[in-house]
């Protein structure tokens, strides 16, 4: 009888939790303190949802090894799309001041407006909010936190792979 791997539910229900408790820290800034999300915060966001999403399956489901490998992947793609977008608004918010690229009239606009490629390469691009650091904490901005938090995500996501993988061959008497 397959197995399922120990602390695997414990993992994924943490990133809910993490997750949900980032996105609702944002939404706090964003009504509270009045900082208003750029284009790629916005991505950033989306990929935290994605994240919550498929984390809160797996931990709901507890699957067998196999399962969590599925979930280890699902949950891997918005990790990895919020490491990229995140990483981006941290190299546009270290350009000098003089390549940082022009503010553009928002989202929303471009939504209205753009066929959805063009607006995603506009996002990716960036715009001058995005380079803005309106927010740190022990000197680093919300882009270098979320960039260190989905960092951290894929790691935890990597080590419940590798021990589900493990669980699987030692399930099919390979080890």
């Amino acid at each position: 009888m397959p197995k399922t791997v120990p602390n695997a539910r414990l993992v994924f229900a943490l990133l809910f939790i993490t997750c949900a408790a980032l996105l609702g820290y944002g939404y706090y800034l964003q009504y509270a303190q009045g900082l208003e999300p750029c284009p790629l915060c916005i991505v950033q966001r989306l990929c935290f949802m994605g994240v919550a999403a498929a984390s809160l399956l797996a931990a709901i489901h507890h699957p067998t090894a196999r399962g969590i490998i599925a979930y280890g992947a699902l949950t891997s793609v918005p990790i990895l799309g919020g490491i990229a977008t995140a990483g981006r608004q941290v190299w546009l918010q270290h350009l000098p001041p003089d390549k940082v690229p022009e503010c553009g009239p928002g989202l929303e606009f471009w939504l209205q407006t753009l066929p959805i490629t063009e607006t995603v390469q506009k996002i990716f691009r960036g715009t001058g909010e995005c380079a803005e650091v309106d927010w740190t904490f022990l000197s680093l901005s919300i882009a270098e936190w979320s960039l260190a938090c989905f960092a951290v995500m894929l790691v935890a996501v990597v080590a419940v792979i590798v021990a589900a993988a493990g669980q699987r061959a030692r399930d099919m008497k390979f080890l």
